[in-house]
């Protein structure tokens, strides 16, 4: 033991350029016992790693005090952890309904939807971006999202298909007034409307009859 104090001491006192300083310290380690090398090394990645990853495990620090990112989630579970298992036992049972019928949304057909979103939303005098960070998603999050959105629309089209008497019968029941030369536009809404509520109810309806099928088992309640 104390030859490997005497070592640690002559090896601190060292002021030799780099490499010879490498060299000294594999010669230094070398006459560790083999356990406490094994020991030294995993301190190091572990100590290493931890500084680098961090943001896995620390969320925050207040004044020095960390917030882990585990105490956030138990957090978000408490509050919200129903809702949030929910959706995605939702979203599991519809993606694999899609997958069993082959029914799939192109890259062309999740970017056009992503298009209309981003001039809506500068239309209204905002950013695509500043809408993700407004609903805590992702550019990634929303293109995932919409791709199952496109392949549900795909899926459930013969049950979304709007008439022209349809059209007609909304017009009429809101009491729309449509201007002379706009009918084309109003038409276009009144359609996406349309089918919107449509989608909405097709889609419930599927959602009830995969959830009825299926073998779900809550490992936790919330």
């Amino acid at each position: 033991m104390n030859e490997v104090k005497k070592d640690v001491t002559e090896l601190s006192s060292v002021s030799e350029p780099e490499s010879s300083n490498i060299e000294k310290l594999k010669m230094f380690i070398k006459k560790i016992n083999p356990k406490i090398a094994t020991i030294v090394a995993v301190v190091m990645i572990v100590g290493v790693s931890g500084y680098f990853y961090r943001g896995l495990f620390v969320a925050a620090t207040v004044n020095g005090s960390p917030i882990s990112r585990f105490a956030v989630i138990s957090k978000l579970e408490k509050t919200s952890g129903k809702q949030a298992l929910d959706a995605l036992i939702t979203q599991k049972l519809i993606v694999a309904e899609m997958d069993k019928n082959n029914i799939n949304a192109s890259d062309d057909d999740v970017a056009a939807d992503i298009k209309k979103i981003e001039d809506q939303v500068t239309a209204q005098g905002g950013t695509l971006s500043q809408a993700l960070i407004a609903q805590g998603m992702t550019i990634t999050d929303l293109r995932d999202q919409l791709a199952i959105n496109n392949r549900l629309e795909k899926y459930l089209a013969d049950k979304i298909q709007i008439s022209a008497d349809e059209i007609s019968q909304y017009i009429k029941d809101n009491n729309i007034v449509v201007p002379k030369g706009q009918e084309v536009q109003f038409n276009e809404q009144i359609v996406s409307q349309l089918r919107l509520n449509k989608l909405n109810q097709a889609a419930q309806a599927l959602i009830d009859s995969l959830q009825a099928k299926a073998s779900i088992k809550y490992l936790v309640n919330y």
